[in-house]
Order: structure tokens, then C-alpha cells, then sequence
């Protein structure tokens, strides 16, 4: 079986982490003695000292142990889990924390990215299918499922973070982002009723789930508030008295730099609200206010899914994060 070294890796690691998928999958046992070196080397096509490495490697992963004499042995089962997001931020970046810290070493946990790019969305689970005991992932698309999801053991897929629509027997985590955006809202409703205008930047090509706008149009009509939605955000126009809601990052900082080029404070001459919170949002223009789900939370039940296989059906709370930009 030659094992086929590409140009992001070395023999050693790639060898290794064949090594500790057919672990992981079951083809060596736990407490179960592993092939020798020389055996190893025969059949991978590779060298003695590229095996012995690749044991060093699992050994110092916790994955395999030797005794003197009878060679090297799985120490315990490795798990390896998927864990598949659309693309990096911070709140991604505490989600991922909070998920690994639930799992002990004989979790080997692969972050990739997809960045809404279907054509790789789907090159990756046509790869990894049978290579993972757990596959955790965020979809390229919060309205509908791609095929490929169906191919993956209900029992070992988690959606995360997906919209509200048919998720067929799959376990999930996943934001509302109608009725508890409308929530969140309303919470806000005597800050929001002090601005002469109420405005939703929602980028053309989003991939935000496009009913939030009928659950802001709603909300506006049902408590009397002006309002509009602005598709392009590249050159907005700040106006006084007017409060803005940004679903991306991008955006916060653009009506933050142009405030500041024309004078304008936030909280005082207009108001800000950011979709997803992260820690700068806390600091910035003495903190901006945000709607936001808690992302150490849809790590922690992502992990607590791993380590049980317990089924899990759950949409998380979008909570308001009251700062000084409103």
C-alpha cells in the first residue's frame, strides 16, 4: 500500500495520520500490538526511519505506547472528528476554543474551511467520507442541505448554525435568525424608537438567511419605527439620528471610519448594531452593541455531541450584548 506524499506534508505526518485513522476506524484494537517497523516499511513502501518517526509521533500524541522487547501498541481508540466551518472569525475562533477544550487528547480534531465555496464544500465531504468517527460542519448555504450531507451516518453528523428549514433526522445546533432576531429587537425597542430611521445593511449576495428582512420588516411595522433595507453597503452615507444594524464586520468598520472622518460620535449623533459579537466590539468607540448568539456555547454542545453520540436538536438564543452605541 505506497502511501502518496503531497506537497504540504512529510512522509513522517502523512504516514502518522494514516496510521491513526485506521486506528480511529478500528482496524488496530485498543491494547492490540501494531504491526513492526520492517512489516510497515514493506507495505507503505517507505523507509524504516520514516515508520519509526511516525511512532514517535502517535506516541507523543498519546495515541500508541511501547514496551521494551514486544514492540508498540494503541494505547487507547482514537476519535477523529471533522470539524468543517464556512470561514474564520472570531467568534468561529471561540467556538473552536471552547470545543476542543471539552475533548481529551484521543480526540484528533481537522479544522477546514470552506468559504462558501460549494465546489469545495463538496470536494471536502467526498474526501473525508469513512474517514471520520464525527463529522461537525457548517453548510455552504443556511437555506438548503447539500447532497453530499446525506451520504455522512445521522448518527455521526452535527449542523451547525444552519436556518430554519427541513433538517431530516440530523442532529443540529443552529442560530434562529427570525423569531429571535425579532426578540432581540424588541428588547431594544425604547432605544430604537429615539433614532428617526432604522436601517439593516444587508449586503446583495449575503449569505446571512435573506427571512430576517421580513422579520425587521415586521418588526418596524408592528411597532411604528422608519425603516429601510441597504443592499449596498460600500459607500454608505451616515446620517444624524439614524441607527444602523451591520450584519458583517466589514461593515462596522466602515461607518466607524467614516464617522469619524465627518465628526460624528457613535451613540450620540447616530447608532451602531453589530451582528455577532466578538471582544473588539467591547472596545471600540467606547462598545458597540450587538446581537449575538453564544458561540462558546454552540462549541460546548458540539463537543458534548462528540463525546456521547446523544441526538441533539437545539437553536440558541440570539441575545443582546447593550452597549454604548445606541
Amino acid at each position: 500500500m505506497k502511501v502518496t506524499f503531497g506537497q504540504q506534508t512529510t512522509k513522517v505526518k502523512q504516514l502518522a495520520d494514516l496510521l491513526s485513522q485506521e486506528i480511529s476506524m478500528g482496524k488496530y484494537k485498543s491494547g492490540c500490538a501494531l504491526p513492526s517497523i520492517n512489516r510497515l516499511s514493506r507495505d507503505y513502501e517507505v523507509s524504516r526511519d520514516t515508520v519509526f518517526k511516525a511512532f514517535i509521533d502517535l506516541k507523543e500524541r498519546g495515541i500508541i505506547d511501547s514496551t521494551p522487547g514486544k514492540g508498540y501498541y494503541v494505547a487507547g481508540k482514537l476519535t477523529n472528528v471533522l470539524l468543517l466551518l464556512d470561514e474564520y472569525s472570531p467568534f468561529k475562533y471561540s467556538l473552536y476554543n471552547s470545543f476542543i477544550k471539552k475533548l481529551s487528547i484521543s480526540y484528533k480534531v481537522d479544522l477546514l474551511f470552506h468559504q462558501y465555496n460549494e465546489r469545495l464544500f463538496n470536494t471536502i465531504l467526498r474526501e473525508s467520507a469513512g474517514r471520520y468517527n464525527k463529522y461537525i460542519v457548517m453548510n455552504f448555504d443556511n437555506e438548503r442541505l447539500s447532497p453530499y450531507l446525506y451520504k455522512i451516518d445521522a448518527s455521526r453528523l452535527l449542523l451547525l448554525d444552519f436556518g430554519k428549514f427541513d433538517k431530516k433526522d440530523y442532529s443540529y445546533v443552529c442560530q434562529d435568525f427570525d423569531e429571535s432576531f425579532y426578540r432581540a429587537l424588541s428588547a431594544l425597542e425604547g432605544r430604537l424608537k429615539k433614532y428617526r430611521k432604522l436601517i439593516l445593511l444587508f449586503p446583495e449576495g449575503s449569505k446571512h438567511p435573506r427571512s430576517s428582512q421580513e422579520y425587521f420588516n415586521r418588526f418596524c411595522q408592528e411597532h411604528h419605527i422608519h425603516s429601510d433595507i441597504t443592499e449596498n453597503t460600500d459607500d454608505i452615507q451616515i446620517c444624524r439620528e439614524h441607527v444602523y444594524i451591520a450584519i458583517r464586520q466589514i461593515d462596522v468598520v466602515r461607518i466607524i471610519k467614516q464617522s469619524r472622518a465627518e465628526g460624528l460620535k457613535c451613540g450620540k449623533d447616530f447608532g451602531l448594531i453589530a451582528y455577532n459579537d466578538t471582544p473588539a466590539y467591547e472596545v471600540i468607540d467606547q462598545g458597540v452593541t450587538s446581537l449575538s448568539i453564544d458561540w462558546e456555547e454552540m462549541g460546548r454542545k458540539a463537543a458534548e455531541f462528540v463525546l456521547t453520540g446523544k441526538e441533539i436538536r437545539a437553536y440558541l438564543p440570539t441575545e443582546v450584548h447593550l452597549r454604548n452605541s445606541i
